[in-house]
């Protein structure tokens, strides 16, 4: 084992082999301005960029949503994964191998890797025993199911496709290879009895291994082949490599399509089902959901692969309220969506089965925008004969369209009401004039309050240590050592800086190795957009802030000093209070009296 010191000095190496810039532009494209390079913001919403990559320092902050770090901490962030596993897929990058090292916090990180490790291999080994089993010769029910369904051999073989053919195969099989029973059950590969037996937690069902980006194994699906008083599907329960809300089924293989040639969009389907019985009909771009609630983590990992996202649920999904609502998130995070109406009572497994992949590819290619599906939906709940819901329609359509982005498509969509209802077209306008804005989803702001003090100081000593931090020639002169920082996200700052400077050089980058994601710090950077930092104002501005925390510093001893003096004892004691609160008011007037900040 290696110490923690020996390992430091890899991770600076591994930084060092893997430029930022090329490493981000391998996941997002990247505009070259000024000193520094430019994208939209792959972690939030954005139009316009606000993302920047400092190839000098070597770290990344947007300054619309504060993410930042370094090459590390980007693939942490875009990879959903931990540091080891960001350290891995970089270190594989640069043909370097991770070393062990020794200290508390690695040896637990260690212990969670090879926990890790050992689930991972525990589900891949379990991944082969139920395939095994499909072709063993007595998965007969399973293979007529699959059949019946249309999936060729080839496509089982793709998918993993398996066969649990009772509840104490597996367990047994998974003992014998010498994984015990608390990984068996850590895994989520099995479960115990109300007695404590341990059983195959996908019993007699149809297995859908569920594999991550990374190509691992980390849950399965059952498909429950005949009639019982139980769940038809089933996945096997969340444990430390599955989280069904950071999850998309099938993204594996999407991952291996988009390297070979791009996708022009993604299709998201709900069921794991369905994404086998598209790609059998030739539709590779296609994930699964595994429910129609869509996280935000699932949107960001799907925009990895596409900015088009084409929804294909079922075709009872447009009266879903609470479902329709959740496709919002997938705009909220930048994505261009739409969705695909299906034939009522269908979903696109029932459309490719009873129309071909020619009656699913007219299904995509009327596809239409998520405020268009949103006013279909509606539309499908009214009885447009009867007047009174006639009117009622129109009251939840006016409330959509309330919510177009613009003027042109506003328009449309009322012509589009106003010709579905008879009404005339001066008349929803009239209406629509009166239809009230959805309130904003965020809370208002609140009203403006006075700068204390206390406001001065912290704005004060973001700017001496941005200043310091990124290097500005005006700013090397200053003694952060002199300075008593109140917020402990600025007392790690300047103690970075000052060991960086006896160092010969501070690198920005190396600060997110002590706080990777901290907000102040984020506050910090962000005063390095425009010329902040660079205007000709700056320097001034940089003095008049050191000379308000020094300032701030002598108010707080004089007020300890008060207080020390008033629960005084003696009158010894007291006069020496009293000299050291002379002595701090002595130095607090010699203090220019510029430098508001």
């Amino acid at each position: 084992m290696r110490g923690r010191e020996e390992f430091t000095d890899f991770v600076r190496v591994l930084k060092e082999k893997n430029d930022i810039v090329e490493v981000i532009g391998g996941y997002i494209p990247l505009e070259r301005r000024g000193y520094n390079y430019w994208a939209c913001c792959p972690f939030h919403h954005e139009k316009t960029p606000s993302f920047s990559v400092n190839a000098a320092d070597r770290y990344y902050h947007c300054f619309g949503c504060g993410a930042s770090g370094d090459v590390i901490g980007f693939v942490k962030a875009y990879e959903n994964v931990d540091f080891m596993q960001a350290v891995q897929m970089l270190a594989a990058r640069a043909h370097l191998e991770v070393p062990a090292f020794d200290d508390r916090s690695a040896e637990e990180a260690a212990e969670k890797k090879k926990k890790r490790d050992r689930l991972s291999a525990l589900m891949r080994d379990a991944a082969r025993f139920y395939f095994s089993n499909l072709y063993g010769g007595r998965a007969e029910a399973h293979l007529a199911y699959l059949q019946k369904r249309g999936f060729s051999p080839s496509t089982c073989r793709k998918f993993g496709i398996g066969a649990s053919l009772d509840y104490v195969s597996l367990p047994s099989y998974l003992l014998a290879q010498g994984y015990t029973p608390e990984e068996c059950e850590e895994s989520g590969a099995c479960s115990r009895t109300e007695e404590g037996r341990l059983i195959d937690a996908e019993g007699e069902r149809l297995i859908i291994p569920i594999i991550n980006q990374m190509d691992e194994v980390v849950a399965f699906g059952g498909r429950l082949l005949k009639n019982a008083d139980r769940a038809k599907y089933k996945n096997t329960r969340e444990t430390m490599l599955f989280n069904k809300s950071k999850t998309l089924y099938n993204v594996n293989l999407v991952k291996k399509e988009r390297r070979a040639g791009g996708l022009a969009s993604l299709i998201i389907v709900e069921g794991y089902m369905d994404a086998i019985s598209l790609y059998e009909a030739g539709f590779r771009g296609v994930v699964a959901s595994m429910g129609t609630s869509l996280t935000k983590e699932q949107a960001r990992l799907a925009k990895r692969y596409s900015e088009n996202i084409l929804i294909s649920y079922d075709g009872d999904f447009a009266g879903q309220k609470a479902n329709l609502r959740g496709l919002e998130i997938l705009k909220d995070e930048g994505l261009k969506v739409r969705v695909v109406p299906m034939p009522e009572g269908m979903d696109p497994d029932d459309v490719v089965q009873k129309l071909g992949p020619e009656g699913y590819e007219t299904c995509l290619k009327q596809a239409m925008p998520l405020i268009d599906f949103r006013l279909l939906a509606a539309r499908r709940k009214y009885d447009l004969v009867k007047t009174d819901e006639k009117r009622d329609y129109v009251r939840e359509a006016l409330r959509i369209v309330k919510e177009a982005e613009s003027e042109t498509e506003r328009e449309e969509l009322l012509k589009r009401i106003a010709s579905e209802t008879q009404i005339s077209l001066s008349s929803i306008l009239r209406d629509f004039e009166n239809t009230p804005q959805a309130p904003p989803a965020s809370a208002p702001a609140a009203a403006p309050v006075k700068e204390d003090s206390a406001d001065r100081e912290r704005k004060a000593a973001r700017f001496v240590l941005a200043a310091c931090l990124l290097g500005k020639p005006y700013a090397e002169a200053c003694d952060l050592a002199a300075i008593d920082f109140d917020d402990a996200a600025h007392r790690t700052i300047a103690a970075f800086v000052l060991a960086g400077r006896r160092a010969g050089r501070v690198r920005a980058s190396g600060i997110f190795d002590l706080m990777p994601e901290d907000g102040e710090l984020s506050e910090i950077l962000n005063l390095d957009y425009g010329d902040n930092l660079d205007s000709p104002a700056a320097e001034k501005y940089f003095a008049d802030c050191v000379l308000t925390l020094e300032r701030g510093s002598l108010q707080q001893k004089i007020a300890v000093e008060g207080e020390r003096y008033r629960a005084a004892q003696s009158s010894e004691e007291k006069r020496s209070i009293l000299a050291k609160i002379g002595e701090y008011t002595k130095e607090l007037k010699n203090i220019s009296s510029g430098g508001k900040v």
